[in-house]
């Protein structure tokens, strides 16, 4: 029997995307440079506006392959009067490597961000190019000496709805590479995401307050989560991931500063974990309210993965000590499905629940983990009512 796989899943509308492209607007006709030390910002900006108001049904903002332009933050606004909108990045977009060109935290949040436009397509094969050491080397995570600030999302899309991301390259962004925040109807495949595994918070995709999305055929290896979806996000799909290195797949963080978050409707299928930090996970901190629930993973192969399958409702993503709270986000409905590997850490499988809002109603089946090397391995079940189907090793003591 199989729980939860018929969770409801909207398909996307097929019109994300002109049939065909009545106008082009290459950046280059608009004054950009490419010459790797000019800002082509305005004249990027130029080429949308042109773009977005083209009274064309359909519209197309060009930036040519074999060029790098370097841009500093810049903002891709809609509504636009164009009904379809392609983007096609064929070259290099590269950030600026001057810290100062991000002064305020509003201006922080991002490099290139997109926001309320709908119907919009962005491919090409290019690459966006966050130089992101710059802003790792100044990071209280990699000097403790250091105050904590944010550092911008490489590609942030805002209030954008049919949306349709493919065939791109984004490497070494400032902080997360990829965001999709309020966004609905997404689509994202082709992603090719990398930066090193020593960067800190370099999470490849970000789905906040995001309904009706499809992340596929991506290939991820970041410094932090290679998909990470958190609060407000409903009816997420993640199929045929490649993760690694990183910090897995997870739900969350939940919770934090006793904030009331929910996430539920979500399925993970067919992704392959290599040498990450953690595998398929749902994290939150204590002291929050909210549900992360109807969650299915299935189908998950790991390779020397550390925490295979994990539950923390103790997560703690601070220098401080973390002190056990009343209050949690409610874990419930979830299903590990045919996940198989080896495990690089003793606990392969770890449900560390809460003792005032324990998990409930989390199914195991067909569980095959064994230790990378021939190690040892365990399970941590605390607070968790679960019910196992087939065979489970390691399992829970009863």
């Amino acid at each position: 029997m199989d729980y939860y796989d018929s969770l409801p899943y909207q398909e996307l509308s097929s019109s994300a995307g002109p049939t065909s492209l009545e106008r082009a607007f290459n950046v280059d006709d608009y004054g950009a440079r490419a010459d790797g030390t000019t800002d082509d910002r305005d004249a990027f900006l130029k080429a949308w506006n042109a773009t977005c108001s083209s009274s064309s049904d359909s519209a197309a903002f060009v930036v040519p392959e074999g060029k790098t332009y370097l841009l500093k933050p810049l903002i891709f606004s809609g509504p636009c009067k164009a009904t379809h909108v392609t983007v096609m990045i064929r070259g290099t977009l590269e950030a600026s490597k001057d810290r100062s060109d991000w002064p305020t935290d509003e201006i922080r949040t991002h490099w290139i961000k997109f926001e309320s436009v709908k119907n919009l397509l962005v491919q090409g094969g290019g690459t966006l190019d966050g130089n992101g050491d710059i802003w790792w080397q100044n990071s209280c995570k990699i000097d403790e000496s250091l105050p904590c600030i944010h550092a911008p999302t490489a590609l942030y899309f805002y209030g954008c709805q049919n949306l349709r991301v493919e065939n791109i390259n984004l490497r070494d962004s400032q902080q997360i590479h990829m965001t999709f925040g309020y966004c609905a109807d997404v689509e994202a495949s082709e992603l090719t995401i990398t930066a090193p595994e020593w960067s800190p918070n370099t999470d490849g995709i970000h789905v906040a307050s995001t309904t009706n999305a499809h992340i596929h055929d991506c290939s991820i290896g970041t410094g932090d989560d290679c998909i990470s979806i958190v609060n407000g996000s409903r009816n997420i799909k993640a199929t045929n991931i490649v993760c690694g290195p990183g910090h897995g797949i997870s739900i969350g963080s939940l919770g934090a500063n006793h904030s009331t978050d929910h996430v539920s409707d979500v399925i993970v299928d067919n992704a392959m974990l290599t040498g990450t930090t953690n595998g398929v996970r749902i994290k939150t901190w204590q002291g929050g309210q909210g549900h992360a629930k109807n969650i299915i993973f299935k189908n998950i192969n790991v390779h020397n993965v550390s925490n295979p399958i994990i539950i923390n409702q103790d997560y703690c993503d601070s220098m401080i000590p973390c002190h056990e709270q009343k209050s949690a986000v409610a874990v419930s409905g979830i299903l590990y499905k045919n996940i198989k590997g080896t495990s690089a850490t003793e606990f392969a499988l770890k449900l560390n629940c809460s003792k005032s809002v324990p998990c409930h109603d989390v199914v195991l089946q067909d569980i095959s983990l064994e230790g990378e090397g021939g190690i040892p391995i365990h399970s941590l079940c605390r607070n968790v009512k679960w019910t196992a189907i087939g065979n489970i090793y390691p399992t829970c003591s009863s």
